[in-house]
Order: C-alpha cells, then structure tokens, then sequence
C-alpha cells in the first residue's frame, strides 16, 4: 500500500494519494502494525505517558488497534524537564500516550512515503 501511495505521488496523481492514504488509515493490518511498532519494535517502549500505562498485552494491543482512529483528539501529553547535555538547564520532554504513538505512527507511515 505505501508503495502505491509513493507511485502515486512520483506520478503527481493527488486524487489518488488520498484515496490511497484513506484506505491506509481503515486497514487492520496498518492499524496493528502501528500498534506494534510502538508496543514492542520502539526503543522507548516501555515510557509511560499521562495515563501511566507503560505495556500492553496482546488482548490490549488488539483492541487499541480495533479502536483506532485519527479523528479523535488526542490527549495531554506528559511533560518531562530533561537535562541539557554540559549545561545546567533544562529542556521540556513531551511524552504522549501509547494510543497517541500509535496514532502518529500511522499518519506517519501514510505521509512519509509521499514526501520520498
């Protein structure tokens, strides 16, 4: 599907693009995949965000995939104060939650394909 979002956008089709990025965002398999990579392929799986949940099971994983959706809105985010490297301040850090991850990861994995 990304492949065909990118031939699209190679070949300036926009109508096309979008009907692809939309078909993108109502697959399963792009909604599980998005779930995946932020519960068990990031790094950073394990930072819990303002709602405190830090890992899912896979019953959980499920269902936040059944349940996602990009037109809700997103929560707060938790706000962390991180040292600067070499330097007495400190930076703001935001971490949202896994539902907010995984719902920018599947606008990601739409979007970054037709700015290739």
């Amino acid at each position: 599907m990304q492949k065909r979002i990118y031939r699209a956008s190679l070949n300036d089709n926009k109508k096309s693009v979008r009907q692809l990025q939309r078909l993108l965002f109502a697959s399963k398999q792009a909604k599980l995949l998005a779930v995946r990579k932020v519960t068990q392929d990031n790094k950073r799986k394990n930072t819990p965000g303002v709602d405190g949940v830090a890992s899912l099971t896979p019953v959980q994983r499920n269902k936040l995939a059944a349940r996602l959706k990009l037109d809700e809105k997103a929560v707060p985010i938790r706000r962390v104060w991180i040292d600067k490297p070499g330097k007495k301040e400190k930076k703001p850090l935001g971490i949202p939650t896994i539902a907010t991850r995984a719902q920018q990861t599947l606008l990601r994995m739409a979007l970054e394909w037709v700015f290739q």
